[in-house]
């Protein structure tokens, strides 16, 4: 589908920076990168049966696995309206045994992906790169295409904790009670540690929220593999991590700039990250 595009108003994004850009200051200059992603994508998906007319999503790739999505609509005179942007990294995790939920934004037409994993203890939020896809799904299909099964191989130790803490969850009060005393040992241990160690030598690693936003987390992990590439327009050095963290292994995306310390294999990573995942159909 050939057409006009139309720039309206931007604003910055706090997460440029991640994917190479962070020089970035000016609106003129997010208008230019719009302007390429629309006319040079990677990849394209329209949404012909949307309700509001036709729904557009735009992707370019500006390094390995990331760059930025343009998503917007087009008028009655195949005119494109960008809504909004995003930069994207699409890594080779999160995964999960647990159902997937999506929810619409209420600002614009994007969405937040929710599931409760066991192994994190918290209901794990992230933001859906690929929604223009989902709503193609949803209104082919007439109903959500909610349950998307995401799947990770676990150690048996976290499979016997999880298997009591979905127990508990249907009442099951030996679980309960088995769970209770695992903690107050574990409460134990940590209460006469602190005391001589560092928290960072007691705590392996971590996956919590941060801040009110609800797919934002401060996190810890082990760093499995790494590698660094360039953004082709910029130049700037980019960091692909991979890391376990809860028994999870997910990738992490961030500009060398931001990176305090030398990576290497075996050493641990702490930071803030935006969580983004994507559901195949």
């Amino acid at each position: 589908m050939e057409s006009e595009l139309f720039q309206g108003g931007v604003l910055m994004h706090s997460y440029l920076r991640a994917v190479g850009f962070s020089k970035i200051t000016k609106r003129s200059s997010i208008r230019q990168i719009i302007t390429d992603v629309v006319e040079n994508y990677d990849d394209k998906t329209i949404v012909k049966d949307h309700p509001e007319g036709v729904f557009a999503e735009f992707s370019k790739d500006y390094g390995c696995d990331c760059g930025i999505t343009v998503c917007g609509q087009y008028d009655e005179n195949n005119v494109f309206y960008p809504d909004y942007y995003f930069p994207f990294f699409r890594g080779t995790g999160i995964t999960t045994q647990e159902n997937v939920i999506i929810e619409r934004h209420t600002e614009k037409e994007s969405f937040a992906g929710a599931c409760d994993d066991l192994r994190i203890g918290v209901t794990l939020i992230f933001y859906l790169q690929n929604a223009a896809e989902y709503m193609k799904e949803k209104y082919k299909s007439g109903m959500l295409p909610d349950g998307q099964p995401l799947t990770l191989s676990g150690r048996e130790l976290t499979k016997n904790r999880n298997h009591l803490i979905a127990a508990a969850r249907n009442g099951d009060e030996e679980a309960m009670e088995s769970l209770t005393m695992e903690d107050m040992d574990t409460y134990s241990m940590i209460s006469q540690r602190i005391v001589t160690d560092d928290i960072l030598s007691i705590v392996d690693s971590y996956f919590m929220p941060y801040g009110i936003e609800c797919d934002q987390y401060s996190v810890m992990g082990e760093i499995i593999d790494y590698m660094t590439f360039e953004n082709i327009i910029t130049g700037e050095k980019i960091c692909q991590i991979t890391i376990e963290c809860n028994d999870m292994q997910f990738d992490v995306c961030i500009n060398r700039e931001d990176l305090l310390g030398e990576l290497k294999i075996g050493r641990r990573f702490k930071g803030i990250i935006w969580l983004q995942g994507q559901l195949h159909y």
